[in-house]
């Protein structure tokens, strides 16, 4: 089934109640209806904070430092490598603490994220790689911080974080946005919030999708495993992992997102997959890939002739159709993503698709998916011990 114009999507087989059915479609009409700024950041007719014209003058750059943790970084990250065969610059992303951090400042222009400004470990990273005479962009919220403080120190240019958008849902906001602006990549076409939600098959293909999983939930089922083919997308569901374990790990509640690398993973853990606990669902993602290398026919022998004439494309296609034939004889629950270009316009319905769906399952839960109180007592407790 056509979710849109490029994306194919196989749901979730499971027995439909309409009236939990219905009371999701209610959900989702009222937070459709919201004034949240997490799903007007979605839509055409969120206000940035800066002015596009005005990135013009970082244009001319060729390489770019992404300094930020979690959904300060990822999402961009999800961008830059899904769409990577566009884009003519070079991003680093600097989302972790290393020791050494080898990248050369000459013609390099940091954008240093964080929502809190507070973020120890992009303090850190800033501290390492920042120079007196560095050209920075800060992304942080309007208030006073360390991260505030050191933008006004170094004189560089300081974008306000919206205060009521949290890291893991800001990718199509100025977090997200204004770097895809400096890949050279258009934001308009990532907003596709508008036609998605009128559009009847998309809208209900999400309802049915948290309704499945709400129900799988309910069977003791909490592993959410994506088996991903497409290496370009693994930073997407990084980002996905983030959003839906940081959403809905609460109140002793949540689903664990288990990224498997496919077809590698088939000479690993998919013997477990098949044979092993029942406490799983799947989610199949494959893109395909219009440029694919082939095989040479020269050094393919007689006992394996069916290789002749084909292409990575074709031998991983088929290893997704096989393996999802046999989840299907064995009776093991699983939703298909096919993804039949790589554009702007496709990521940004995905990105709708998994922030939409992550709300809705919580809000169903009756857990608040946007906030994340138990990793704020970590942070607590490291200030504590390097004090």
């Amino acid at each position: 089934m056509k979710l849109s114009q490029n994306i194919y999507f196989k749901n979730f087989q499971i027995k439909k109640n309409k009236k939990k059915i219905n009371t999701i479609k209610k959900k989702l009409f009222n937070l459709v209806k919201e004034n949240n700024e997490i799903i007007v950041s979605l839509s055409k007719k969120y206000k940035y904070s800066f002015k596009i014209k005005e990135l013009s003058k970082y244009k001319n750059f060729f390489n770019y430092r992404i300094i930020g943790m979690g959904g300060s970084s990822l999402g961009s990250k999800a961008i830059f490598n899904f769409l990577k065969h566009k884009i003519k610059k070079n991003f680093y992303f600097i989302d972790n603490l290393k020791n050494e951090i080898k990248i050369d400042n000459k013609k390099c222009l940091n954008i240093i994220i964080s929502k809190s400004g507070n973020t120890v470990e992009t303090i850190v990273n800033s501290n390492l790689l920042l120079k007196k005479n560095s050209k920075n962009i800060f992304i942080t919220e309007n208030k006073p911080s360390y991260l505030y403080s050191l933008a006004e120190k170094l004189k560089s240019e300081i974008i306000h974080h919206n205060n009521y958008i949290g890291g893991r849902y800001s990718v199509l906001s100025e977090v997200g946005m204004l770097p895809t602006e400096l890949m050279g990549l258009s934001q308009k076409y990532f907003k596709q919030f508008n036609s998605i939600i009128k559009n009847k098959i998309f809208f209900n293909n999400l309802v049915l999708n948290v309704y499945s999983i709400i129900e799988y939930i309910k069977k003791g089922k909490f592993n959410s495993i994506i088996l991903n083919y497409d290496h370009k997308s693994e930073s997407l569901f990084t980002w996905y992992q983030q959003l839906i374990a940081e959403s809905l790990g609460k109140k002793n509640k949540g689903l664990l997102p288990i990224i498997s690398n496919m077809p590698k993973d088939n000479h690993s853990v998919m013997q477990l997959y098949l044979d092993g606990f029942k406490n799983n669902f799947y989610t199949f993602f494959y893109v395909n890939d219009k440029q694919s290398t082939k095989l040479n026919n020269n050094l393919i022998l007689n006992s394996r002739k069916y290789l002749k004439n084909k292409n990575v494309h074709n031998i991983k296609l088929s290893q997704k159709i096989a393996t999802e034939n046999v989840f299907t004889k064995k009776n093991i629950p699983f939703r298909s993503f096919h993804i039949n270009n790589r554009n702007e316009k496709i990521l940004g319905e995905l990105f709708s698709f998994f922030i939409l769906e992550t709300i809705l399952i919580g809000q169903s839960l009756n857990i608040n998916p946007y906030d994340q109180p138990a990793v704020e007592l970590i942070k607590k407790e490291t200030k504590k011990i390097l004090v």
